[in-house]
């Protein structure tokens, strides 16, 4: 058994819209409706690379596993959810145009830029540049 890669992330919003409206405007990610039994009221994933990789779930939206999510509350032990990037001065570019907070890092050791900035839930974006 080994993991390959990071399969997706779900958040649980009571702002369906506008979260997958910054995941498209900020990552270009493209929008779809949930497979059914979902509905576009209730769920929406956004694709990058022709795969889902964020899942965007209604307050009500029926999961297979219930517990308690409190959208915009702090992702308890998750800390942020890191992903792979390209086109650091664009992002950075939209990041400024949606008026977003964010900061930035340099892990100079290894090539890497980083940005960090929050989605409309409080989710902490980690978005690494290696060599861009």
């Amino acid at each position: 058994m080994q993991v390959n890669a990071l399969d997706h992330i779900n958040i649980i919003t009571d702002k369906l819209d506008e979260t997958a409206t910054f995941y498209a405007t900020l990552l270009g990610l493209e929008r779809r409706d949930g497979p059914p039994p979902l509905t576009p009221m209730n769920a929406q994933w956004m694709y990058a690379g022709g795969k889902p990789i964020v899942h965007i779930n209604s307050t009500d939206c029926p999961r297979t596993f219930e517990r308690p999510v409190e959208p915009g509350a702090l992702t308890g032990a998750i800390h942020h959810v890191a992903l792979n990037c390209s086109g650091h001065d664009e992002v950075t570019a939209r990041l400024q145009a949606m008026g977003r907070d964010f900061k930035t890092n340099t892990v100079a050791a290894i090539g890497l830029r980083q940005i960090f900035t929050p989605d409309p839930n409080n989710v902490l974006l980690e978005l690494n540049f290696f060599g861009d």
